[in-house]
């Protein structure tokens, strides 16, 4: 009988669509789950496809061809070390174990080096693009020894996204260890901020002009035409539009406002404190689905705390539109070169190497946050790889500043009406404050001083100083 090329583990509906993805493009594909009836539900449901089912690891790992590529779908944490710890004695040394799934790279890291250290191959994977795009094409981020990534570079090609404008794949080799899996945490990240930057971008159309999921449909259909041209622009014009069977309402008003998390935008943030990378967009974003978790409380404080504001929008109806819209795509700007930002510092700090141009040119297509503006992204650290923050690229510089005026008019609205817009008005802040020669740190410094003797640094003068301040 012959064997399988390729094996893969855990088939809920991600492990199924990759498995798919890459019977589709040649490949025998040997599976695996823990509840046998869900693997051969799986196979009874694609007949013809070469797909060689197993009911225990022993018969997966037996179906294998040697070197055996294993890719690992399951849940981040404990589930993957079972998982290992189920193959290692069944498997020899020089076969590959991947974790596709969305593991902590630090658990990456640590994997990584246990299994090497015993003979075994290890990568860890970002896969994203939802259920769609594991089927079709998704976003691939690797990690792991670069001379591992030779022996899987044609199959993650074959099944990866392929971008519009050149028809590259959406797949790279990105770095040693969790590397991959680092990328794609922070991609996360920034997906928590961009879908936060949306929510208040409806927010504040929705109550300073009084208007509905109807119009503001076609409101999101036409940024999608422009520069916001994106997957989650697309789809929210979908949601926008989408009938409640139930009710006859707007389903989108029917939902409860509050938005879950599974951890990536919170490691992101945690490990952005560890590297000493400032990404307040996405913070704000992480906080923002806290604050939504709670609806009690929150629902009690609208009854007794004040807005203190009468102020209602009275201008034109399209120059607010259009300001949200300008307003939005320099938040977005923000929040990625936050994003690009952090991984820089990352890749300083555990040796990733990252190329972050290449990043971005992984995200043109298959990913959640998939946009036309990764294109421009890319151009830039094409023109400059050391780029040392995305905004002061010139051709970034200068789409913030003709849309500058409309987005501090939009974030003194939201304030001024009493409307929350954390992520533009940290978007707006992280712009100030990077911009700025000179901040009030020097305050600070010098209250660490009084207090706890810290020392600091002066304006005119080389070398560290304490003062004598209550003297």
């Amino acid at each position: 009988m012959p064997k399988a090329d390729i094996g893969l583990i855990g088939l809920a509906v991600m492990g199924q669509n990759l498995v798919l993805n890459m019977e589709r493009n040649g490949y025998t594909v040997a599976v695996y789950n823990r509840t046998t009836s869900t693997m051969q539900e799986f196979v009874d449901a694609n007949p013809g496809k070469k797909l060689i089912p197993t009911e225990t690891l022993q018969e997966f790992v037996d179906s294998l061809e040697s070197p055996r590529r294993i890719m690992i779908m399951v849940k981040a944490g404990l589930a993957v070390d079972a998982v290992i710890a189920g193959l290692l004695p069944l498997i020899d040394q020089g076969d590959l174990i991947m974790d596709n799934g969305n593991s902590y790279f630090p658990d990456t890291n640590r994997r990584a080096e246990s299994l090497n250290a015993q003979g075994f191959n290890f990568m860890g994977i970002g896969v994203s693009g939802g259920e769609e795009g594991a089927l079709w094409g998704p976003s691939i981020m690797p990690g792991g020894p670069k001379e591992v990534w030779s022996s899987m570079q044609e199959i993650l090609e074959s099944i990866a996204a392929k971008a519009e404008e050149d028809g590259k794949p959406c797949v790279a080799y990105l770095g040693e260890r969790g590397a991959g899996h680092y990328v794609k945490m922070v991609h996360n990240g920034i997906e928590y901020g961009d879908m936060q930057l949306i929510a208040e971008a409806y927010d504040i159309l929705q109550r300073a002009l009084a208007i509905g999921p109807a119009e503001l449909a076609d409101i999101f259909g036409e940024w999608n035409k422009g520069e916001l041209d994106s997957f989650l622009i697309e789809i929210t014009e979908q949601i926008f539009r989408k009938i409640d069977p139930d009710t006859g309402n707007h389903l989108v008003n029917m939902v409860l406002d509050k938005a879950k998390q599974k951890g990536t935008g919170k490691w992101t943030s945690q490990d952005a404190f560890d590297v000493g990378a400032a990404i307040p967009t996405i913070n704000s974003a992480v906080v923002g689905r806290i604050i939504s978790s709670y609806k009690d409380e929150r629902s009690i404080a609208s009854g007794i705390l004040p807005d203190g504001t009468d102020m209602r929008y009275e201008g034109d109806k399209q120059e607010l539109i259009d300001a949200v819209r300008d307003a939005l795509y320099a938040s977005k700007i923000s929040a990625y070169a936050q994003g690009m930002a952090l991984l820089q510092a990352a890749s300083d700090e555990y040796d990733f190497n990252l190329n972050l141009g290449e990043i971005a040119s992984l995200w043109r297509a298959g990913c959640i946050i998939r946009a036309r503006f990764l294109n421009n992204i890319t151009a830039a650290y094409e023109r400059n790889p050391d780029l040392p923050n995305l905004m002061i690229d010139d051709e970034f510089c200068a789409e913030i500043g003709q849309r500058l005026p409309a987005w501090r008019k939009v974030v003194q609205l939201a304030v001024g009406m009493g409307i929350p817009a954390p992520a533009f008005s940290s978007s707006l802040a992280y712009y100030d404050s990077y911009r700025n020669a000179r901040l009030p740190a020097n305050l600070i410094q010098a209250q660490r001083d009084f207090f706890g003797a810290h020392t600091f640094e002066r304006t005119d003068q080389d070398g560290v100083f304490h003062a004598d301040w209550d003297a």
